[in-house]
């Protein structure tokens, strides 16, 4: 009697076909998640440094603008020519810069007040025609 030779089996059902495509998928979703996460960690993060910055920018012009206020009630309400001379007489301890390291910006009289002065920190970019100047 003659054997019969046997057939590998050539025939797939759906269910069969779908897991093998699947099982590599199933190893690379905690990859995938991992690297979204951090992704997301990162732009939150860059965006609270500079929230952080502009928090800064104007607790530091409040305290430049009660020093300027002090200046010029002691100087029959005249503007000081430069934030330096805050420095140099006292009425500040350091020189005013922003959160990013740029000088403040002084103009006396102000557009904003013009009975007064303005005081302007070109923000992030550093950038007067940017809309994210902090005053």
């Amino acid at each position: 009697m003659a054997r019969r030779r046997t057939r590998e089996q050539t025939v797939f059902f759906p269910w069969e076909r779908r897991r093998a495509l699947r099982f590599p998928l199933l190893r690379s979703r905690p990859l995938i998640a991992g690297l979204c996460m951090a992704v997301v960690l990162l732009v939150l993060g860059l965006r609270e440094r500079r929230h952080r910055g502009i928090r800064s920018t104007r607790a530091t012009l409040e305290l430049v603008g009660a020093a300027l206020d002090a200046y010029r009630a002691d100087h029959e309400w005249k503007c000081p020519p430069s934030l330096g001379i805050l420095e140099d007489e006292g009425y500040l301890h350091t020189a005013p810069v922003d959160a990013w390291g740029r000088p403040l910006l002084l103009s006396c009289p102000g557009r904003r007040h013009p009975e007064s002065y303005d005081l302007i920190s070109l923000g992030p970019s550093g950038d007067m025609r940017t809309l994210d100047r902090v005053e």
